[in-house]
């Protein structure tokens, strides 16, 4: 087996450290179990079960193992590869170093990966560096992929937050669900599929927690008629209101408001 790619074991005992150093090669560490945490060019991070470690040459790193740790090491200098897995795979896996949490399937296929790279380094023929490149070629793929569905999902949470935020500033003059989607310049369907995924709910029914809300607080906080309240928080009708506040509280909102006033005297 070539020292330019090779895959090991490293142990640690509870306390352990590593001290800060840094590698001419590229380096991918994947922490079977244990915790701790690592130093990437200064920069802390917490390592548990499953994290992986993208380490770039040069970057100075170190390791202080909270309880038993083993961690999988590969280890590979960039000749090995061809020059198109170099420049288009090599290049974007490892931009920068960094500590990731693969999702559930990616971690998976990146585990088998890793067990397949150790029985070739053990059990395999005068092919096992060519079948071990490529499966290194593989586990660049994955972590570039994910990178890409990550930055999907963190995109999505922004826009939820976005919709979120803006429900409950102009809770006043949303007038539809379509009407919300074209003022977050989304699709009224991509709008609820993101926002319900998040919150379990659809953002019209958050916009109606929200005015039911505000309507309780200022029944109870205010001398405002009850009409005055109903325009104030958006909605159109005072039917309308009175039967939305009657199915969420129990009752309707001049009930609501005497119960409450009488409690307090």
């Amino acid at each position: 087996m070539s020292d330019k790619i090779k895959i090991y074991e490293s142990k640690h005992k509870e306390n352990d450290k590593v001290k800060k150093h840094f590698h001419q090669t590229y380096q991918i560490l994947y922490t079977l179990d244990g915790n701790g945490s690592c130093f990437l060019d200064e920069q802390e991070h917490f390592i548990n079960q499953d994290s992986l470690l993208v380490i770039a040459p040069f970057t100075t790193h170190s390791i202080e193992a909270q309880s038993k740790m083993s961690v999988l090491v590969l280890e590979f200098d960039e000749k090995i590869l061809s020059d198109d897995v170099r420049n288009e795979l090599l290049a974007e896996a490892f931009h920068y170093s960094e500590v990731r949490k693969l999702n559930a399937f990616d971690s998976s296929e990146f585990r088998q990966l890793l067990r397949k790279m150790l029985y070739e380094q053990s059990h395999g023929d005068h092919i096992r560096e060519m079948v071990i490149k490529i499966h290194l070629s593989e586990m660049l793929c994955i972590l570039i992929r994910s990178k890409k569905e990550d930055q999907i999902v963190d995109q999505n949470v922004l826009r939820v937050e976005r919709i979120k935020n803006y429900i409950e500033r102009r809770y006043f003059e949303i007038e539809s669900a379509e009407d919300l989607a074209n003022k977050m310049n989304m699709s009224k369907r991509y709008a609820q599929s993101i926002f319900k995924e998040k919150y379990n709910r659809t953002p019209m029914q958050y916009l109606t927690e929200v005015r039911i809300g505000l309507g309780k607080k200022m029944l109870l906080e205010t001398n405002k008629s009850i009409v005055s309240i109903c325009f104030e928080v958006g909605f159109e009708s005072l039917s309308t209101f009175y039967r939305i506040f009657k199915s969420q509280i129990g009752v309707p909102p001049n009930v609501y408001r005497t119960t409450w006033t009488n409690k307090k005297a």
